[in-house]
């Protein structure tokens, strides 16, 4: 898929068919999702892979929007590990960027993927912490729930010449 089309028509997709995703694409997103930059290159991420069927079903429980995870065959949470960080604050901004990535290549790889927002949540980052015993240098930052789409939203038109400034305001 040419990138600009990925980019394009990259829909967030909470709907899935009942089929499993193998650990072949799984590792090939994740290593998608580590080739975003961030600052410094210091890459402060770490990826929990969640497959479990019975903590897929309780992450609602967690993060109410991320009902779509009782569909998902696979979940990746995307946290910030503060023991990589070497310009502190930076970590939102690279680990948004490795979402993204993650976000794209499933779309190119014919996935269908929803980020569901955990930080700043304290109430969905302390559930994930105790759920999943995370160390305290672990935040966790974003889900994506993954699986073969199983609905195909519309490509709305985004692009607002209203929103573009040049030089100044």
């Amino acid at each position: 898929m040419e990138t600009l089309q990925a980019i394009k028509t990259r829909r967030s997709i909470r709907k899935f068919l009942d089929k499993p995703i193998t650990s072949e694409i799984v590792r090939e997103l994740l290593e998608a999702a580590m080739f975003a930059p961030s600052a410094g290159n210091e890459q402060p991420w770490q990826f929990i892979v969640l497959d479990d069927r019975k903590f897929l079903d309780e992450i609602p429980r967690i993060c109410a929007t991320a009902s779509m995870c009782r569909q998902a065959p696979v979940a990746i949470l995307v946290c910030s590990d503060s023991s990589l960080e070497k310009y502190p604050g930076f970590w939102v901004q690279d680990c948004s960027a490795a979402v993204e990535n993650l976000l794209l290549a499933a779309h190119a790889l014919g996935l269908g993927a929803v980020w569901a927002g955990i930080y700043p949540m304290k109430d969905r980052v302390e559930g994930f912490q105790r759920r999943l015993c995370l160390p305290e240098e672990i935040t966790p930052f974003a889900l994506v729930a993954l699986g073969h789409p199983n609905e195909a939203p519309d490509v709305p038109k985004r692009y607002k010449e209203e929103r573009v400034h040049y030089n100044g305001w």
